[in-house]
Formats: C-alpha cells, structure tokens, sequence
C-alpha cells in the first residue's frame, strides 16, 4: 500500500493536514533536540520528513531512518537523508541499547502488534534513552469527535482519491486512527511496555498528539554500532 501511494505521498499529508504537519513534526523535532541525542532512530521513516527535520535540529547527531517500504525509502534518500535502513518496525535488526532517542511519526499505528513494537523499541533504546511517538488522536471535546470522525470517514477518503487515486489506502487511514489508542490509552501502553516517565502533547486541538517517554535507567552494556544483529 505505501509503494503504491508514495508518488503522491507528501503532497496528500500537506493537502489534507492544512500544511499542519509541517508544524507537527518541527515540534517534534524540538523535542528531541533538548534529550542531546548523539544517536537517533526514526523508525517508519517513511518519505523523512521528519528525519530531515532531525538532522536540521541536531545537525551532529546521527539520525537513521528505517522503513519497509523501498518507494519511501527512495523518496526520503532523494531528499537528503543520510543513513537508511530497509526494515520491518516489528523486526528490527538493530543492536541492543543503539541509540539515544527513537521517533515514531505516523507509523506506529501501521505496525502490527503495538506492544510488541514497544518493546522492540525499547530494547535498541540505551539506559535512560527517550521514545517519542507523533501520531492522529481522538480530541477530547465531544463536539471536536463528532466533527474530526465525519472527516475521517466521509472527506478524507473523497479528498484523498482525487489526490492520490488510492481511496482505498485512506479509507485505511482513517479506521486506523478511529482503532488507535490515545490520551489515557496510549500512556498505559506505553507504561505496560516498559516505559516511564509519560508525557503527553496535544496538537491542533488533540487530532494529533506528541507523546514522550523513557526507558528506566540501569547499568546495562551500551552498543553503538546501530546497526549491529541482535
């Protein structure tokens, strides 16, 4: 599905966020910038934008974009970033403790198996090293749901299959996001795979939503050739 939509993937994601994403991953990238990551994996890296936005922010980081997708992975390179790597998120072949900081924009909710994923996450994650997950959320206001579920399910399909002539992935998109957790949901399954300290950030009145955690501290063996076999 994402090979066959990534000609038009971007403008898609600008069209039908406003030019909201934009934003939403500059915050992000904010972020992480005040951990001082020396390593950063952005997993389901997708077309980069967000990798690019990390490699801005923390120009002396190494910041690795993995994605299972060959047609991202290709757009994200022709864009400038600078380390990639093809993989599954539910199967990383990345070394234990590796990196400093991992993001996840917009691809968690895609994987198959969200604790598992967590978990995967965390493992490659050094003692005390930070999560953060950039994702479409349920705003909390009654009246904000009822509209943003209408748009989900009615424009964004429509808007999307003129843009893209895949109304069908969008329709995917949509009922993704309607599935996934978020607010309270998402921070306790955050907590119930390992991870501490949750915070959360709601974005553009909660349809999108900034999470941050942190892998507990302990004194474990720190690789940093990242891109090590588990």
């Amino acid at each position: 599905m994402f090979d066959r939509v990534a000609r038009r993937y971007d403008l898609a994601n600008h069209l039908l966020s406003f030019g909201r994403d934009f934003f939403w991953r500059r915050r992000a990238a904010e972020i992480v910038a005040e951990w001082n990551p020396a390593c950063v994996l952005d997993l389901a890296t997708g077309s980069g934008d967000l990798a690019l936005a990390l490699q801005y922010k923390i120009s002396r980081a190494q910041i690795v974009g993995v994605d299972f997708s060959s047609a991202m992975l290709a757009l994200a390179r022709g864009k400038g970033v600078r380390h990639l790597i093809a993989a599954d998120a539910a199967q990383l072949p990345l070394a234990e403790q590796s990196f400093d900081a991992v993001t996840v924009a917009f691809g968690l909710r895609n994987v198959r198996g969200w604790a598992a994923a967590l978990r995967g996450i965390r493992r490659v994650l050094t003692s005390g090293g930070h999560l953060l997950v950039l994702d479409f959320s349920l705003p909390p206001k009654p009246i904000l749901q009822f509209f943003y579920r209408f748009y989900l399910r009615r424009i964004l399909p429509f808007v999307s299959a003129i843009i893209t002539r895949e109304k069908e992935a969008y329709q995917y998109l949509g009922a993704s996001i309607e599935k996934f957790p978020s607010g309270r949901a998402m921070c306790d399954l955050l907590e119930a795979s390992g991870f501490q300290n949750v915070t959360t950030e709601p974005l553009t009145g909660g349809i999108v939503t900034i999470y941050t955690a942190e892998k507990a501290r302990h004194p474990e063996r720190q690789s940093r050739d990242p891109v090590a076999t588990p």
